[in-house]
C-alpha cells in the first residue's frame, strides 16, 4: 500500500461483505506493526499496488474490529480465488475458456 509512491504497509486480508462477493475493505499492517482497515472506496489500484490520497483513510485497529466481524476473508472463499474486481468491488468469475 503506497501513500504519494511511498510503501506504507501490507495488505493482509481482503475483506467481503458476509452476504455477497464485493470487496468491503483491506486489513492492511502498517509500518508501525498496527494492523488497520483500509476501505475499499478510499483507495486506486495503479500498477498492482494499493494507492492512497492520504493516510487519513486508514482506520484504526478498534474500526477494523468492527469490520472483521461483518465481513469475511477472500481467502475463506476459495471458489473466487480467479475472479477480478468488478465494479463496486464486487467480485466477477471469469467465464470459462470453451472446449475445442
Amino acid at each position: 500500500m503506497l501513500v504519494r509512491g511511498i510503501r506504507l504497509g501490507e495488505v493482509e486480508s481482503v475483506l467481503l461483505d458476509a452476504e455477497t462477493p464485493r470487496i468491503v475493505g483491506f486489513d492492511v499492517l502498517c509500518g508501525d506493526g498496527a494492523n488497520r482497515f483500509l476501505p475499499l472506496a478510499t483507495a486506486d489500484v495503479v500498477d498492482g499496488a494499493l494507492e492512497l490520497e492520504s493516510t487519513l483513510m486508514l482506520l484504526d485497529p478498534r474500526e477494523l474490529d468492527f469490520y472483521r466481524t461483518r465481513t469475511r476473508s477472500l481467502a475463506s472463499v476459495p471458489e473466487l480465488a480467479d475472479a477480478r474486481i468488478g465494479p463496486d468491488g464486487v467480485l466477477v468469475q471469469p467465464l470459462a475458456t470453451p472446449l475445442s
